[in-house]
């Protein structure tokens, strides 16, 4: 491989990687479990704050959550990528979360986390996904969730943001969800 082959290899590498990071972020927030499944190896682990262990644990225990009426913004950034050989790369991404969810009493949490997830990604065939996540938490802000609901907050703007397959991000050519998913 010449030096130019390189250096495309690893552009490709490093844009595969990103991607996955976004699906990751859009998997949590839209409640779209495949493609939050895509963003990790089967055998993976992940943790991830109260949770750590096999990443299909981490799976069970964000989808108690859908349905449930929460509201989920992550954003990443910063992300930093080192590669270890041609199928392993370490990388750490910057994120800012913001989570609204139901508790078990009937009253609403709301809080804005910023930290870093410290990743171990692999290679295997010509995809990048996450094979080790530990989640480093640098900020934690708790906040009182607004009283009002959704419609008379976000007043005219519309549509608000949804779960998967009723976002509006699922109407984008290439997005819809195939039948029966």
């Amino acid at each position: 491989m010449t030096d130019i082959e390189k250096r495309l290899t690893e552009l490709l590498d490093r844009e595969a990687i990103r991607d996955c990071m976004y699906r990751y972020c859009r998997g949590i927030d839209r409640a779209d479990e495949a493609a939050l499944r895509s963003a990790y190896w089967p055998d993976a682990t992940d943790r991830h704050g109260r949770y750590s262990g096999p990443v299909e644990g981490f799976f069970d225990m964000v989808k108690q959550g859908y349905g449930k009426g929460g509201r989920n913004v992550h954003q990443v950034s910063n992300i930093l990528i080192t590669f270890e050989g041609a199928t392993i790369a370490a990388v750490e991404s910057y994120f800012n979360a913001l989570q609204r969810s139901p508790r078990k009493d009937g009253t609403w949490s709301q809080v804005l986390l910023a930290g870093r997830y410290c990743d171990t990604f692999e290679k295997r065939g010509d995809e990048w996904r996450v094979a080790a996540r530990v989640v480093v938490y640098d900020w934690v802000e708790e906040q009182t969730p607004p009283e009002q609901p959704e419609d008379a907050r976000f007043g005219l703007r519309k549509p608000i943001g949804g779960s998967f397959p009723h976002d509006p991000v699922y109407q984008l050519p290439g997005l819809a969800p195939p039948a029966g998913r």
